[in-house]
């Protein structure tokens, strides 16, 4: 079991910046992906990006693509998100998991330890 916490949440305006960062504890050796998803109220939790452990492969929803850096460090054990140009539409819940290889890292089924959640709100 992989115990997650998020940090660097909170409101911004349109146009603006946040980094959002996702510290791991425990068997962190045996996860292969860390993804950051994201659930708006009424809305399914939706796939934002994910990335490689071990390679730094990265994945991104078309809706982030080249606004949203996901990055990690391996000897801190952290994944980063790094949001850029935010619009009033990224405002969410932002969950970071870790998952196994095996399944499409953008599904929710691929990941199974998930953090508490930080709020993202922009402002328009």
């Amino acid at each position: 079991q992989v115990q997650l916490v998020e940090s660097g949440g909170g409101l911004v305006q349109a146009g603006g910046s946040l980094r959002l960062s996702c510290a791991a504890a425990g068997r962190t050796f045996s996860a292969y992906w860390g993804g950051w998803f994201r659930q708006a109220p009424g809305k399914e939790r939706e796939f934002v990006a994910a990335i490689t452990w071990r390679a730094g492969t990265a994945l991104y929803a078309d809706s982030v693509k080249g606004r949203f850096t996901i990055s990690r460090d391996n000897a801190k054990n952290t994944v980063d998100l790094q949001m850029n140009s935010l619009k009033f539409e990224d405002t969410a819940v932002y969950y970071c998991a870790t998952g196994q290889a095996g399944i499409m890292p953008t599904t929710t089924r691929a990941y199974d330890s998930w953090g508490q959640g930080t709020q993202v709100s922009v402002s328009s």
